[in-house]
């Protein structure tokens, strides 16, 4: 992801061959189940940072309608700026993007010619607000702040609802994993894993760390309290609040 792609409209995003199934083919049987690998071994490029002052919503109507909104500022008070007047401040998402191919940003990260600056371009981010549809329709909306690993934390809330049919609540409180490339090690909730199985992976070569800093899911499911469930009318809602940090809520009017 973060060696190849950049702003679409400034970049030929090489998208069908990385969702290729002949390429997913290849990665994996390049992966060794009973030991870790060499991430000196893949191609550059580190997935971009936003910092810890980064916000997500997910709202619902009765009408159907539905966002999922995700922004933020970057670091602290972001470029300590504010506009005349309005309490606004103004972010420093240029650091996103690649300032100089080789040459680490702010948070020592490292990223790809694609990512490159330009006049009007978007940087690359890992701010990934959802909104999940059947027949048409919204039937999840889902999102988190937490830089690099938002990514992760909203794919996994939506495997749990989707591909294993828990409830919203169950889904975001679910233990959750992450592993980004750099640096060699993958952050896990605590007890996501038990004593014995992290002695197991840690003999195969694996490193192990705590899940700072944390996500924080903002969830909301569309007429049933699962997929699997029995609907109960477009206008029944059930929200999620993500309880690894101690804000926010899930609230109706």
């Amino acid at each position: 992801r973060n060696s190849y792609l950049g702003d679409p409209d400034f970049v030929k995003n090489p998208v069908e061959h990385l969702l290729d199934v002949k390429y997913a083919a290849k990665l994996r049987a390049a992966i060794d189940p009973q030991k870790a690998g060499d991430s000196n071994k893949i191609k550059p490029g580190v997935a971009p940072h936003e910092g810890s002052n980064t916000t997500h919503y997910s709202i619902v109507d009765k009408w159907g309608n539905a966002v999922s909104v995700t922004y933020t500022l970057n670091n602290w008070f972001g470029a300590g700026v504010m506009a005349s007047k309005t309490g606004v401040i103004l972010n420093d998402e240029m650091d996103d993007f690649t300032v100089k191919v080789g040459v680490p940003n702010m948070y020592g990260l490292v990223q790809g010619e694609a990512n490159a600056i330009a006049p009007g371009k978007t940087p690359l981010s890992s701010m990934s607000p959802t909104i999940v549809t059947k027949d048409g329709k919204a039937v999840m909306v889902v999102g988190t702040p937490g830089g690099s690993r938002i990514i992760t934390a909203t794919l996994l809330t939506m495997l749990n609802v989707i591909d294993y049919g828990m409830n919203i609540q169950e889904a975001v409180d679910a233990p959750r994993f992450h592993q980004q490339w750099q640096p060699e090690e993958t952050n896990i909730d605590t007890f996501a894993v038990s004593p014995d199985t992290l002695k197991i992976l840690e003999s195969w070569g694996q490193k192990f760390a705590g899940p700072q800093p944390l996500n924080h899911v903002a969830a909301i499911l569309v007429g049933a309290p699962s997929l699997g469930g029995k609907p109960v009318g477009n206008n029944r809602f059930y929200g999620a609040n993500d309880p690894r940090r101690n804000t926010g809520l899930s609230l109706g009017y």
